[in-house]
């Protein structure tokens, strides 16, 4: 990371000369100081309007009311969906076990049943 971060410096480091850039804002300023010194009126400029704000849940709601045939065709998309042969890879699906009463049984029953002692002779 240092030495991406040295390359990044290396490329980006370079001499400043402020006689390149244009200070805009200061040439804006200037103009408007010399316009009041000669008396002239000052209009302002005309500010853009935004564009106007679209309300969301109103846009849905009014495409819900517009649309009475959603509904139906959200059951031709189902129906649809249901012809659909499965493309998933069978090997890769990992069985379920659907039967809770069996997981249960399994966790009642004891892991080992009996343990038989073994005697040594002596």
């Amino acid at each position: 990371m240092v030495a991406v971060a040295a390359a990044i410096i290396r490329q980006r480091t370079g001499n400043f000369d402020p006689s390149s850039y244009r200070d805009r804002y200061q040439e804006a300023l200037q103009q408007l100081i010399e316009a009041k010194m000669k008396g002239r009126t000052i209009e302002p400029r005309p500010l853009s309007t935004p564009s106007p704000v679209i309300d969301l849940m109103a846009a849905l709601k009014r495409g819900l009311a517009e649309d009475p045939g959603a509904p139906e065709q959200r059951g031709a998309k189902s129906k649809r969906a249901k012809q659909i042969p499965e493309r998933r890879q069978p090997a890769l699906l990992l069985p379920l076990a659907g039967n809770r009463k069996t997981k249960q049984r399994r966790l009642a029953e004891p892991a080992v049943t009996s343990i038989k002692k073994q005697s040594r002779g002596a």
